[in-house]
């Protein structure tokens, strides 16, 4: 029979592989270890840590809402069937949850955030404080300011976590000015304060203002390099993100590698992608990559047309448990249609759970300029019909399966309906098609 201790165990191998698994940013895998932990023979009472890690990584799937708000009615109820609702680690990370729906407010989660169950009363505090916390987090983010202001002058206890919810949720919005104003009157301060305002600044593409606050930073968590540096990777300024990742006090995290590995590749330096990819894995770094780092990486060989580096990358994702999720499915098709694996590339995209305008466009594309006619015009009544509207890059995949069809006529009728159907203005690469058609 379980004990009380088999219960709080914090250092049980399912609990450290389940927290392990969230620390690193793979909550498919955390929540799945989970499953696995309660179908075990050997199952005991589950760990509140491990729960506590589980609802953590369900906040950070990218689901339907309808899907998270059951996910977390199911794992409410798991708590309260547990008895382990009153436990401060799982009880914090369900509300934090809950904080994160586009609804947050159904009558179990209102319970959850406005009560507290019997503790001592230091206890008791810190937990309304939490759940105040929460409430807060989910206002902001619902855009209420109003609420949100209103609810943070009647807290009667703050602390650093509902004026940095303040502060994040002010600049988030807009109201730079409103934000700096509250983070000068804040009583104490941390690293994600100063990282709040930084990215207030960054979102109104002032840089230099960001960088200004940075460098005053009386202490910088990992969180503070790897804003700055996806900073510059959004303004294109790939010198500057990368001299910052140089400069990194802290030990490099797999969250710093992949955005510098996500700055390469997204501003067109494919082989400076996988020579940081190369150097993350060397014996004395050694971090582990994600599904994130595999689909910038597999991004960079697609656009260097390295099927041989890209190939061997697949085959590497499964030897670490990486999952393909939409983004690296979609990656994937992208480097197997230009490498002329068509049918790779179709059981990859009728495997995606969301298609969208990136994974049809990289089929029409990859489908038009490998001479698949019909199923290039087949995706492209597919993508319409599912109200997924065109842009520039499809039209690229139409018009080269029309030219390659040889049938000029339709692709005259499809290059005008671009601007006087779907308002893009054809480019250089559109015209070159159609001229190459009348030679």
């Amino acid at each position: 029979m379980p004990t009380p201790a088999d219960a709080g165990d914090v250092n049980s191998t399912s609990t450290l592989a389940i927290r392990a698994a969230a620390d690193q940013g793979r909550p498919r895998r955390a929540v799945g270890l989970y499953i696995s932990s309660l179908r075990s023979a050997a199952a005991h009472r589950p760990s509140p840590f491990a729960l506590a890690a589980v609802l953590k990584s369900v906040s950070r799937l990218t689901a339907a809402p309808t899907l998270l708000s059951a996910a977390a009615a199911s794992l409410h109820a798991h708590l309260l069937r547990l008895g382990l609702l009153a436990h401060p680690y799982p009880r914090a990370a369900l509300a934090h949850l809950y904080s994160r729906l586009l609804d947050p407010f159904p009558s179990h989660a209102r319970s959850l955030l406005d009560e507290t169950p019997p503790q001592p009363a230091r206890a008791q505090a810190r937990s309304l404080l939490v759940s105040r916390n929460s409430l807060l987090a989910s206002l902001l983010r619902s855009g209420d300011l109003a609420a949100a202001g209103a609810l943070f002058d009647r807290m009667a206890v703050r602390d650093v976590v509902s004026w940095n919810s303040m502060v994040a949720g002010l600049a988030k919005a807009g109201h730079l000015d409103a934000a700096i104003e509250l983070f000068d009157r804040m009583p104490e301060r941390n690293a994600a304060s100063w990282n709040a305002v930084i990215c207030g600044y960054i979102a109104q593409g002032n840089l230099a203002g960001a960088r200004e606050l940075f460098e005053q930073m009386p202490m910088r968590s990992n969180v503070s390099w790897i804003t700055m540096i996806s900073g510059y990777a959004r303004s294109g300024d790939v010198q500057a993100a990368a001299e910052l990742f140089e400069r990194m006090q802290n030990k490099k995290d797999l969250y710093a590698w992949n955005a510098m590995i996500t700055c390469y590749a997204q501003n067109g330096c494919a082989r400076e992608a996988l020579a940081a990819f190369n150097r993350m894995l060397k014996p004395h770094v050694w971090v582990i990559p994600n599904e994130k780092t595999f689909s910038s990486v597999i991004s960079a060989c697609s656009q260097l047309g390295d099927l041989r580096f890209g190939l061997w990358a697949e085959i590497f994702m499964e030897s670490v448990g990486v999952e393909l999720d939409d983004h690296l499915r979609t990656a994937l098709v992208d480097l197997h249609t230009k490498s002329g694996r068509i049918d790779r590339a179709f059981d990859l995209f009728r495997g995606l759970r969301m298609r969208d305008l990136v994974s049809y466009s990289a089929m029409i594309v990859g489908c038009g300029t490998n001479g698949k006619f019909n199923e290039a015009v087949g995706l492209f009544k597919e993508m319409c019909d599912a109200k997924i509207y065109p842009n520039a890059v499809t039209f690229v995949g139409l018009l080269s399966a029309y030219s390659n069809e040889g049938l000029m006529e339709e692709a005259r009728a499809c290059f005008a309906s671009m601007s006087e159907k779907y308002r893009i203005s054809p480019s250089v690469e559109h015209h070159t098609i159609m001229g190459a058609q009348q030679c």
